[in-house]
């Protein structure tokens, strides 16, 4: 079971509530940083894990690392084998983090018990109109719920800037992310661009 840290009556949370998931206690407001706990019984043997999402700007020596291994990931499995180094070097150079800085969007870090362990991207595409993109999760942090609270996290970041709508698109091989993102609510759609590697469409009402 999902479980919480107490948290401060700082964001309008009746202070007599109980909290049995994570998003119970997530602040809906763009603040300087964000905290998630995820505690199961095997991780109770083995020791508490912690989860720390937070906005860092895009030319952050993290950001830039986490990026190259997202690529890495990506690139890998649409060519079926190790990416070259100049396959990724043009990779990166057609995906570029524009618009991933406020006031136009946010690009959030996740850290499992302070390492990098993953990250994602919000911009806004018109009012009330939000992008999530770069949405990655390290191999070694996978399975423990940080997939679900980054996505999570994007939302809030995403209403935080004027959205009431999100939306992404995805490869067809990436059957994980998909799965995911249909878990928590998002619908396939009718494509929205004309990108050359979105092969689905996914969108989700965030009121």
């Amino acid at each position: 079971m999902d479980t919480v840290t107490p948290c401060e009556n700082t964001h309008g949370i009746p202070a007599n509530r109980s909290f049995t998931r994570v998003s119970d206690c997530w602040p809906r407001t763009h603040g300087p940083q964000w905290t998630r706990k995820r505690l199961d019984s095997a991780e109770t043997m083995a020791g508490m894990t912690m989860w720390t999402i937070t906005p860092a700007p895009i030319d952050d020596i993290d950001v830039t690392l986490v990026m190259r291994d997202y690529m890495v990931e990506i690139a890998s499995r649409y060519y079926g084998r190790p990416v070259t180094d100049d396959e990724l070097e043009a990779s990166l150079a057609v995906a570029p983090l524009t618009g991933l800085e406020p006031p136009t969007g946010v690009f959030l870090l996740a850290r499992n018990n302070g390492k990098i362990a993953g990250c994602v991207g919000v911009r806004v595409v018109t009012p009330g109109l939000a992008e999530l993109t770069k949405m990655f999760v390290q191999p070694h942090s996978r399975r423990e719920g940080g997939g679900s609270q980054l996505l999570a996290a994007a939302e809030d970041a995403a209403r935080a800037l004027g959205a009431t709508t999100i939306r992404l698109d995805t490869r067809s091989d990436l059957t994980e992310a998909r799965a995911m993102y249909a878990r928590h609510g998002y619908t396939e759609t009718p494509p929205h661009n004309a990108d050359q590697y979105a092969e689905h469409w996914f969108r989700k009402s965030l009121i």
